[in-house]
């Protein structure tokens, strides 16, 4: 791999400080325990996030540490302004705020709107009666005639989306587990409460959000049945897949309520917003809640995380979608994340993993928008192979074997080598280390200036060197096989980006070939010919 580093204006000082950010996304439990419980924690990420700034990020994205009895680990949240003891404690989290931002990094945490633990106080208060102050805090809804449940909405799960209560003889919604209560976020107090929660975490100086399941966040009051969804080609292994989830999600008064939540963060200075949006609709809906100017900053769907190739046409058609054009929001891209398994993984073989890597490293840079990186995706962390027998995510247990397990690509960061737990904890962890990644571990690469880590922080610093790729235009000039080719421009400067995405050859040309400087490469490349999992850079 060779770069350079050519004499390219800063990027400018007035632009927001999200706008081209790459945001390096932390799973709490995974990353580095400091009490030796086999359980990652607060006090350790702190102690790791030098690491975190050594790659020239912008931000770090925290998954769930609140309070939660870890159902769906930490997405059932059991107090939105808790700290869970197995995390540590809120003089921890304010330690890694001030820590982080030390280090000039900027701090995003979770928000869960769309449902709370079954543990939460509100849920069991509105459980409780018909006619307590929180009754209408939760969805619930009479059996029909015979006892069935009010309609046919499906859990992503698997199953109904509705469980009954003997409490209220009343059945409550539940668009995941049956332990995380569907909030009525329809009702404005349940509104306030969740702004609440969030104003809690902007005052303790938190920088931003990434709101999870928000198309999830409202249904139809109505309770009007799905319909079934067409005949498709795509398996489906869940009872889930077999409607159109028109109002089950998706209501049109969520974006409503998105400008209330905005608003408040405008209250607080420069601070960003990004939902996570999956679904069959989901860049309508992606498109939507960051329209205009008082929605949420950007948000980022499952085109990459959810494909088993990484191909030109896939990424053609899924910048081609986000144009430069007044009203279309900001996109943002994950190619690996803790909800889909690793990419390494999916998209190559052993064999290739390596060069596969490198040249994945170099588009994700690339490309026009925000960029996330999944702990360890700047090591090249392949997909652990978990057995049954240790499996904790409840959707691989439901679905086992039919599904590649989300545990697989949240085992433990590998940290040392030669170290128990490869330095992640000196106890049995809560997920087996991966096979093949004390070899891949941080000291190892750390000490390699040619490894992916290594690597990886070059990019980002060419990234952030060059206004183009943080912010200018992007335009695809081929698609074709393997070949991938297109522009990033903004005022004067203009850069080419090359990809050859398989395992044989390709070649393509520009126009006055000979004006252009490589910038960046990896792989085998010989003038215009790209060699398996090349890539390169060019400056016109």
């Amino acid at each position: 791999m060779s770069l350079l580093m050519p004499e390219a204006p800063a990027v400018a000082a007035t632009r927001e400080w999200w706008r081209g950010a790459a945001i390096y996304q932390i799973y709490p439990r995974s990353f580095a325990d400091s009490n030796g419980d086999g359980i990652g924690d607060l006090p350790g990420i702190t102690a790791h996030l030098d690491h975190v700034a050594s790659l020239g990020v912008d931000a770090i994205w925290l998954s769930p540490f609140f309070t939660s009895p870890m159902k769906d680990f930490g997405y059932d949240v059991a107090d939105y302004c808790g700290v869970d003891p197995i995390f540590g404690t809120i003089d921890d989290f304010d330690a890694l705020v001030a820590r982080a931002h030390q280090l000039g990094l900027k701090v995003i945490i979770d928000q869960v709107y769309s449902h709370s633990s079954d543990q939460h106080d509100w849920f069991k208060e509105s459980r409780s009666s018909r006619d307590n102050p929180k009754a209408d805090w939760y969805v619930w809804a009479d059996p029909k005639p015979d006892g069935s449940p009010p309609n046919n909405w499906q859990s992503v799960f698997g199953g109904p989306a509705w469980t009954w209560d003997a409490r209220r003889c009343q059945y409550y919604m539940h668009n995941f587990l049956s332990a995380q209560p569907q909030l009525h976020v329809h009702n404005a107090e349940v509104q306030q409460a969740l702004l609440d929660a969030a104003r809690f975490w902007l005052d303790r100086g938190v920088d931003g959000f990434r709101v999870d399941a928000i198309n999830f966040a409202m249904h139809d009051p109505e309770l009007r049945d799905n319909p079934p969804a067409p005949p498709s080609n795509r398996p489906r292994t869940r009872s889930f897949d077999f409607q159109l989830r028109v109002h089950n999600q998706s209501h049109a008064d969520i974006p409503l309520f998105l400008e209330r939540l905005r608003a408040l963060l405008d209250r607080y200075g420069a601070t960003f917003t990004v939902a996570e949006v999956g679904g069959d609709d989901a860049e309508r809906e992606m498109k939507t809640f960051t329209e205009g100017n008082a929605r949420l900053n950007s948000a980022y769907g499952f085109n990459f995380l959810y494909a088993d190739r990484l191909t030109a046409a896939l990424v053609r058609e899924t910048v081609e979608r986000w144009p430069e054009e007044h009203g279309t929001g900001w996109p943002s891209w994950a190619f690996e994340n803790h909800d889909a398994p690793r990419a390494i993984s999916r998209w190559t073989t052993p064999e290739h993993a390596d060069a596969f890597a490198r040249m994945k490293m170099l588009l994700l840079v690339a490309l026009r928008g925000n960029i996330f990186l999944y702990y360890g995706e700047e090591l090249g962390l392949t997909q652990v192979d978990i057995p049954f027998d240790r499996l904790v995510d409840p959707e691989a247990i439901t679905n086992w074997p039919l599904t590649m397990s989300r545990d697989g690509a949240r085992t433990p960061m590998p940290w040392r080598s030669d170290a128990p737990a490869l330095g992640f904890s000196n106890a049995e962890p809560w997920l087996p280390v991966g096979p093949d990644h004390a070899g891949i571990a941080v000291d190892v690469q750390d000490a390699d200036p040619d490894s992916l880590l290594a690597l990886t922080r070059r990019l980002l610093a060419l990234r952030n060197a060059h206004p183009a790729l943080r912010v200018g235009a992007m335009r695809v000039l081929a698609a074709e096989g393997d070949l991938l080719a297109f522009e990033r421009r903004v005022d004067e400067e203009r850069l080419l980006c090359l990809f050859n995405l398989g395992a044989g050859r390709c070649e393509w040309t520009p126009p006055e070939p000979d004006r252009w400087q490589v910038i960046a490469e990896t792989g085998a490349i010989d003038g215009w010919r790209l060699g398996p999992h090349a890539g390169m850079i060019v400056k016109g």
